[in-house]
């Protein structure tokens, strides 16, 4: 099987580059993935491949719980590759726990800006994350729901507040990007955030704040007036 290694990328897209010129802090979860991993496969770029591992498992706290079979199942991750993220994972969760007494806690939109911008900002298709938060508003965890195109992610409200529930969390905020660089809310937005709102209400699991993140900004859509009913 042929491997094709993330200098097959233009040197701009290159996981391995960007950390160098503009820091780990600066790349997405699944770049950071594609420099441990390395290389991908003939029919699987590494950036993809990716992708797909944070998507099959649903966010970095899931991922970091995988075993080692259940990264085996993931076609293109051999027992060299997943026996380096298992270690690499298993390293962040010591530091988590050893910091576990830090707690980040939202209290402004800007708060969950700082959260996901470094995660989101520079991302070329569009995710669709949710911040789960305690009773005072600390963050218990942030899952990717959906993963979609240049232009659109496909979300269903089962599938945001399935780690609500699952997390026991008091509330929620939604977040996703426009690859554009627009944060400027569409049609669709609107109507998926009237929706979520309606969802929330029903299931008593509040969403807070639905945000969109641009190039270098954002549009909290409950200060900029959309009635979220609480």
């Amino acid at each position: 099987m042929k491997l094709y290694s993330i200098h097959h990328l233009p040197e701009e897209e290159r996981p391995r580059e960007r950390l160098m010129q503009v820091g780990a802090e600066s790349l997405s979860a699944a770049e950071l993935i594609a420099v441990l991993l390395g290389s991908g496969t003939k029919s699987k770029p590494i950036l993809q491949l990716a992708h797909e591992i944070l998507m099959t498992f649903g966010g970095l706290p899931q991922l970091a719980e995988a075993t080692l079979t259940e990264l085996l199942a993931i076609k293109g991750i051999g027992l060299a590759k997943a026996v380096k993220l298992k270690a690499a994972l298993s390293l962040g969760m010591r530091v988590s726990r050893q910091n576990s007494g830090m707690r980040y806690r939202i209290e402004h939109p800007a708060d969950a800006y700082a959260f996901l911008k470094h995660q989101l900002e520079d991302e070329k298709r569009e995710h669709f994350v949710v911040i789960l938060q305690d009773i005072k508003g600390y963050v218990i965890c942030q899952e990717v729901v959906s993963i979609g195109t240049l232009s659109e992610a496909i979300v269903h409200p089962r599938e945001v507040f399935y780690p609500a529930i699952r997390h026991k969390a008091a509330s929620l905020i939604a977040v996703h990007n426009h690859p554009s660089g627009d944060p400027t809310p569409s049609p669709q937005d609107l109507e998926l955030t009237a929706t979520l709102v309606e969802a929330g209400r029903l299931m008593r699991i509040p969403l807070h704040d639905h945000l969109i993140i641009g190039r270098g900004g954002y549009i909290s859509l409950r200060h900029s007036g959309f009635p979220f009913g609480l």
